[in-house]
């Protein structure tokens, strides 16, 4: 053990601190500035948007009722020559140009190549954070900070009680790589959205053909549903099919060992393609993603913890900040290929309450994304982006408020959230 003491300069402070720049974060720090907060976001990478752009991750699935800021950013990423797209993938280079913009013009400062490393708190309220930059570590301080950073990276830190998978095992769903290919022959290439697509290569349906390949060696172990979807350019498809089970995305190792077997992956499924599917022939690689696509990793516990119960009942709640939710239960099968229960489940649009983004145990501190607090289940469904923008802008919202008000986002009456996001249009009660 090596004892080691150095003395940190506070380098800024603001009044809302948002860590993560994906979906979430972005309509979290956008909301907060907006309502005259001085904002700052903090990235990890180089690069803003997360899963939006250097995720690769597409389309932007699932919906939310009419108003949120999903509306709004997904226009702009979707809309070409007066043209909005729909059921298509985005583009990807645009959207990192996009997303600044919607930062930048929005007033938030914006901190990139900047990791988080630890937390500070009083008397178990959060205060700070340490980061480093190219200038060396310091603290940034703030009055409420939002965790949009995927895995609950800040409220661990910060004290906050998490769960981990799902219920026995505690196995996780798979990680993946998405990438773009292009020079794809539209007049006979086929598009696939999932297990239930109906559509054929030849006489059979195209999954009933990629599993028979999956379980002859043609394609990679449990790679075997083969989902391609058109993107916004002509000749391009984003491939949803690289995956690798039993990897914990919270260790470094298991993270490369990921890494590398999924690049090999890319290169196996592209040639399966070029080699056994009509239209295909000529496709090469364009883009991927450039970090593991994680799908699940911790939840922070919450004052509520929202169930797939909810979820099947379409439950209302009276402290309501995302209405109609809606997004199949997506378990990708921990253990093996496919979902997890053979088909996605459908289920009925659902609220997202407050007290889902109030962690346990730490003051000053809200959640939004996929680690807000839910059951192994609910989470598959509520991970996806359209719901991750709505929570986050719900909770700039709730952080600029209880500024506001001087009170702490606990102790913020739920009211005035929702009166912040009918007054802008947003559909709360319907």
């Amino acid at each position: 053990m090596i004892k080691y003491e150095k003395v940190l300069d506070v380098s800024a402070s603001y009044d809302v601190v948002v860590i993560g720049s994906g979906p979430a974060g972005i309509c979290a720090a956008v909301a907060a500035a907006r309502r005259g907060m001085k904002t700052a976001i903090i990235e990890r990478y180089g690069i803003l948007g997360g899963n939006l752009t250097i995720g690769c991750v597409g389309p932007i699935l699932g919906s939310v009722a009419k108003g949120t800021m999903y509306d709004e950013l997904s226009s702009l990423l979707l809309t070409e020559d007066g043209k909005t797209w729909t059921g298509r993938v985005h583009d990807m280079e645009k959207a990192k140009r996009v997303v600044l913009d919607f930062l930048l013009n929005a007033g938030v400062n914006i901190y990139l190549q900047t990791p988080v490393i630890d937390t500070f708190q009083e008397a178990g309220i959060l205060t700070g954070v340490l980061v480093a930059q190219k200038e060396g570590l310091s603290v940034i301080e703030g009055k409420r900070f939002i965790d949009a950073t995927g895995d609950g990276d800040i409220a661990v830190s910060a004290g906050a009680p998490w769960e981990f998978g799902r219920d026995g095992d505690r196995k996780l769903q798979p990680v993946t790589l998405m990438y773009i290919i292009e020079n794809v022959d539209d007049s006979r290439a086929i598009s696939c959205y999932g297990e239930d697509d109906p559509v054929k290569l030849g006489e059979e349906k195209f999954l009933d053909f990629t599993a028979r390949c999956c379980s002859d060696g043609r394609l990679p172990e449990n790679c075997y549903c083969v989902r391609l979807y058109p993107t916004t350019h002509p000749g391009e498809r984003l491939v949803n099919t690289t995956q690798v089970n039993h990897i914990n995305p919270l260790k470094q190792t298991e993270i490369v060992k990921a890494e590398a077997e999924l690049r090999h992956q890319i290169d196996c499924i592209t040639n399966f393609l070029r080699t056994y599917v009509p239209g295909y022939e000529n496709c090469r690689i364009k883009t991927g993603a450039s970090t593991l696509g994680v799908r699940e990793s911790r939840r922070i516990t919450g004052e509520y913890i929202l169930d797939v119960e909810d979820l099947r009942a379409g439950r209302r709640f009276d402290d309501v900040i995302v209405h109609k939710a809606n997004f199949v239960v997506d378990i990708h099968n921990p253990v093996g290929g496919g979902q997890e229960y053979g088909l996605a489940e459908v289920i009925k649009p659902y609220d997202i309450p407050y007290r889902c983004l109030i962690p346990l145990n730490v003051e000053n501190l809200l959640l939004a994304g996929r680690c807000i607090s839910g059951t192994h289940e609910a989470m598959a469904s509520f991970r996806v982006m359209s719901i991750c923008m709505a929570m986050g802008e719900a909770a700039g919202i709730a952080a600029a408020l209880s500024i506001t008000a001087n009170v702490s986002p606990r102790q913020l009456n739920v009211e005035s959230i929702q009166k912040e996001l009918t007054a802008k249009g947003a559909d709360l009660f319907s």
